[in-house]
């Protein structure tokens, strides 16, 4: 059992150096994408659409990916795909067709679709050695960590890139042969360490998840799909601090590295946390509880960003929003692990990915839309939102209670 989980933590940092070189890659391109875009002759209606689709895609695929790594039990077949795909970034250095490279962008979301069910599958059998909240929470610290590189790398790249438009976006976009090297080499090695992932899952307590998608599932489901569709995105309220004269471009970059920084380090304690009441109510369902801090630290978030002309509600709003994404990120993907069984965990993750992603697409569309009418409005929609996740956590929290008494 020991070296089963001196494996699982090696797996665990192995991943998380993975997802931090794929985090270099893709969100440096995706920081300057619309500007690459742009400078092809693009409007911002066809960005719009390009960056658009492939966010869709990005989420919708993860259904079908889940449930086909379940069924044919090729997690990583569909890991390699995935992570495959991101060739596509450093693919755009070679592409000066606006065509060309809207199709690389998709196609660099439809690998993170690809791979993203497989991967937590994977990682949460190793995660459950060490505990599922510490294991995702230090995978999505390294992973943020990896968010915060990537847009410095490409703005390096972009600074000695000695041509001028489209050509010194292409040279930019070169530099990222390096790092998916680098994150192929390390994916191979994981491979190598753990060519069937399910011999790292823990043998079936007096406590197992059962062979189906059960309430608890769903409830949870319902919960997470509501909260988010409550939760205001940094691009509104960015928007908002630059049409208010809040802040400028600077600064408000300046927030969203801290807002990482805080979503890494509350991922961390979080998780910590989440294994924690695990272990006090000596039930897989037990870090459930922690997830009704998300609405709670959710409604603030405008308040706290809308509250008026100034830089410190708006640096109170960037600090709630990195918690409230540091949870989303960890201890949501954590719960997955907890309440499905190995053999139906990928299609769980496809489902709930699914559902996150749609939330949030509802979210940016409906909040923006509300943001034209005033304040008032997008907090009582906000406000709406989170009093409904929070009676789903109630009913969530009942059916735990109901089949804790049952398995007692």
């Amino acid at each position: 059992m020991k070296s089963a989980s001196r494996l699982a933590a090696q797996i665990i940092l192995l991943f998380a150096v993975v997802s931090l070189l794929g985090d270099v890659i893709y969100e440096g391109a995706r920081s300057v994408n619309a500007a690459y875009l742009r400078t092809l002759g693009l409007n911002a209606a066809l960005v719009g659409i390009i960056t658009g689709l492939g966010e869709f895609l990005g989420y919708l695929l993860r259904l079908a990916a889940g449930f086909l790594a379940d069924r044919t039990r090729l997690y990583w077949f569909f890991v390699f795909a995935g992570y495959g795909l991101l060739a596509s970034v450093p693919l755009l250095s070679l592409s000066g067709v606006w065509q060309v490279a809207a199709l690389l962008m998709i196609l660099e979301r439809v690998g993170k679709a690809l791979r993203s069910p497989a991967k937590d599958t994977i990682l949460s059998s190793a995660a459950r050695h060490i505990g599922t909240g510490l294991g995702f929470g230090i995978h999505e610290a390294l992973d943020q960590f990896g968010g915060f590189l990537g847009p410095l790398v490409i703005t390096v790249a972009l600074g000695v890139a000695t041509g001028e438009g489209a050509e010194s976006y292409r040279a930019s976009y070169g530099w990222f042969w390096i790092p998916f090297v680098v994150l192929m080499l390390f994916l191979l090695f994981v491979f190598y360490r753990l060519p069937n992932p399910q011999s790292l899952e823990p043998p079936a307590t007096e406590d197992p998840a059962p062979d189906r998608l059960g309430r608890i599932f769903w409830l949870y489901n319902l919960f997470s799909f509501t909260t988010t569709l409550g939760f205001v995105g940094w691009p509104l309220l960015s928007y908002h601090y630059v049409a208010a004269g809040i802040l400028n471009g600077s600064q408000i970059a300046l927030f969203y590295a801290i807002a990482m920084a805080i979503d890494g380090v509350a991922a961390l304690v979080i998780g910590v946390v989440y294994d924690r009441f695990k272990q006090i109510k000596k039930t897989r369902h037990g870090g459930l509880m922690t997830l009704g801090i998300i609405p709670l630290l959710s409604l603030p978030i405008p308040l706290a960003g809308f509250a008026g002309p100034s830089p410190l509600m708006a640096l109170a709003a960037a600090v709630l929003w990195g918690v409230v994404m540091g949870a989303q990120e960890s201890v949501m993907r954590s719960a997955i692990a907890d309440i499905t069984s190995v053999s139906k965990r990928g299609t769980g993750y496809g489902i709930f990915h699914a559902s996150y992603g749609l939330a949030l697409f509802l979210a940016g569309s409906i909040t923006g839309l509300l943001y034209e009418f005033g304040a008032p409005a997008l907090l009582a929609f906000v406000a709406l939102s989170q009093m409904v996740s929070a009676a789903m956590f109630v009913l969530m929290r009942r059916a735990v209670l109901r089949t804790s008494q049952v398995a007692s």
